[in-house]
Formats: structure tokens, C-alpha cells, sequence
């Protein structure tokens, strides 16, 4: 029964204090078919009936027990002894103690909750079932929080996803455990983050994975198809598209172009690429790790850098290009000869 609630344990507690020798968890079953029935005169529990062995009258309650009892300490050693197995499976019944709690003149009492709340779990189907309402438990505290979920029933969140002011989540966003979102931070759709910490007025996605180590600054933008992982990006950095960072350390106001690579595993290893403050990496380029760019530095794009870059140097590594005339037209020829058909 993973959906109990402590605010639940402390409505137990408070009955024990208020002079019950035993307080039973009871729900209103939609079908209570298969559970125990909890059976009552007033405010006051008189038993607890087992499925096998409720009369037809008593298989008609619909006040079933949710398996939770709460005893008074003091007391608690003189009812269990007094258990015994004198019922139709032959069995030591736990529940039996309602009955002897009332031989004993000490008063039982059943504090009720939802269904929902103690869900048990014993198959696929009910752990998809519980699943679905603890989603829209959170769902309902983030937006009382204050947060906006677009579409909240597409939003999935974990019992410590933490959310400062003004936080934006889009459609079809997962977030796993371990994740904090700061003040105005919007994480658009299709993301997906896990043990990540998200910075202040940071934008997300869509299409983002952030996996466990990401830290983002504040106003980072991490655009389509950026993975990031075990990497801190500070305050102001751009990763529009198209990108990997993975064991990285990326200065504050740096800029990544799409389809730049941190090679930080070489396949025995991982290493570490850092790039410094307000460096410029060209689009497809390929960080071969360890490495360093220094402050202001500049890739050109298309580079493969396996050396360190010194502040506000320029690294461009491409093989020279050569332009051949009418060699297109050549190639064309070539292959339309070798596709036409030969002569018999």
C-alpha cells in the first residue's frame, strides 16, 4: 500500500491518544468482494470478518480493512496473546484482536480513508493502476504550487521533483527522481530529465534528454535533441540542437552549434572537455576528450579538436578543399553509362 500518507498514520495515532486501545484503517470498497469487513454498532468496531467466513448479511458491507492497525503500546502484548487459530483455515487471524480488545472492555474504532489510499499491489495492472493516481497527486500539488502544466495529464513527475516560482512544463514531459526546477524556468515538450538541477528562466527542449549530473545555470538554453549528462552548464550558455555534452564543464555565455560532440568515452574511459567562458564551438564539431577551450576561443565549424585551445585562440582543423571543374558532370556520365542497359 505505497499511496498511504503520513497526514493518514497520524489520524491512527491521534485515536490511540484519545484512549483507543486499537484503531483499524478502513475503506468504503466500490466491490468488496475478497476483503475483510469491518462490522460496527455506532462509532464503535466490533469485528473484523474475514471473506470465508462473513455471514451473507455481513458479505453485504461495504466498510472493508485496509490491512493497517495501530495499537496502543501499553496494551498491545496483552491482546496478541490472547490470539488463537480457532477460525475455518485453522490460522493465527491478526484481526482477531477487535474481538478481544472488546472483551477486554477497551474501546477499537475505524478511522476511514479513500480506496485509492491503500490500493494494494500485487499484480502489473494495479501497479499501473496506483501509478496513475500518484501522478495526479503530484499533478494537483505542482499546480497548487503555483506551477503551470499545460496539459496535465500528460505531464509524469516524482514524489521529490521540486519546483521554485513560475515554472512552465509543456506537454508530454517526463521527469524522473532527483530533479529541481527553479524560478521561470520552461520546460517544453517531449523532454525528458532525470537527477538534474535546472537554473532560473532556463528553457528546455523540446525534445530533451537531461540525464543524471546535468546542472544548468541561469537562462541556459538547451534546444531539440540535446542530451546532456554529468555536465555543468553555467549561467547563459546556448545548446540549441543537435547536441551531446556528456562530462563537460561549460564557462557562463558559451555557445555550442548544433551537432557538437563531447567524445568523452574512448572506449575504456570517460574524460573531460571544458570550455570556457564565452567560447564559440562551430557546428559539427567533435571534442575529442580530455580537452580544454579556453576563454573567448573560437572551433571552427566542422573541426575535430584533440588538443587544448588557449584563450581566445581560433582552432580550425579540416582537410583542404579542392574544387575539380566539371567533375560533377563527369561523375554523372560515368554512372549513367554503367546503368544503361547492355547490348545483347
Amino acid at each position: 500500500t505505497p499511496l498511504i500518507s503520513a497526514a493518514t498514520f497520524t489520524r491512527l495515532r491521534a485515536a490511540l491518544k484519545q484512549g483507543a486501545a486499537l484503531a483499524v484503517l478502513g475503506f468504503r470498497a466500490a466491490d468488496p468482494t475478497g476483503y475483510g469487513r469491518l462490522l460496527v454498532e455506532g462509532d464503535r468496531l466490533i469485528a473484523i470478518r474475514e471473506q470465508a467466513d462473513a455471514s451473507a448479511a455481513e458479505r453485504e458491507v461495504t466498510l472493508c480493512n485496509a490491512g493497517i492497525m495501530a495499537f496502543d503500546g501499553r496494551k498491545a502484548l496483552s491482546i496478541l496473546e490472547k490470539i488463537g487459530n480457532a477460525n475455518s483455515k485453522s490460522e493465527y487471524y491478526l484481526t482477531d484482536a477487535v474481538a478481544i480488545v472488546r472483551d477486554l472492555g477497551l474501546e477499537a474504532v475505524v478511522i476511514e480513508t479513500s480506496e485509492d489510499e491503500v490500493r494494494g499491489i500485487n499484480t502489473k495492472a494495479q501497479l499501473a493502476e496506483a501509478e496513475s493516481v500518484m501522478q495526479a497527486r503530484l499533478r494537483k500539488a505542482a499546480l497548487d504550487a503555483g506551477v503551470t502544466l499545460v496539459a496535465p495529464e500528460t505531464v509524469y513527475l516524482a514524489a521529490d521533483t521540486t519546483f521554485g516560482k513560475d515554472v512552465t512544463i509543456e506537454p508530454f514531459v517526463v521527469i524522473g527522481p532527483g530533479v529541481s526546477i527553479a524560478d521561470g524556468a520552461v520546460i517544453h515538450s517531449f523532454s525528458h530529465i532525470v537527477q538534474s538541477s535546472i537554473g532560473k528562466k532556463a528553457s528546455v527542449g523540446p525534445y530533451a534528454r537531461l540525464r543524471p549530473g546535468t546542472s544548468l545555470g541561469e537562462g541556459v538554453r538547451i534546444g531539440n535533441f540535446v542530451e546532456t549528462k554529468a555536465s555543468t552548464l553555467e549561467g547563459g550558455v546556448k545548446v540549441n540542437h543537435l547536441s551531446y555534452i556528456g562530462d563537460s564543464h561549460v564557462g557562463a555565455n558559451a555557445n555550442l552549434g548544433a551537432g557538437t560532440i563531447t567524445c568523452n568515452y574512448d572506449g575504456f574511459s570517460k574524460h573531460k572537455t571544458e570550455i570556457g567562458e564565452g567560447a564559440f564551438i562551430g557546428t559539427n564539431s567533435s571534442l575529442v576528450a580530455p580537452v580544454k577551450i579556453g576563454k573567448g576561443a573560437y572551433i571552427g565549424s566542422g573541426s575535430v579538436i584533440t588538443r587544448d585551445v588557449p584563450d581566445d585562440a581560433m582552432a580550425v582543423e579540416r582537410s583542404q578543399q579542392t574544387n575539380r571543374e566539371d567533375g560533377a558532370k563527369r561523375y554523372r556520365e560515368i554512372k549513367t553509362r554503367a546503368k544503361a542497359p547492355k547490348a545483347d
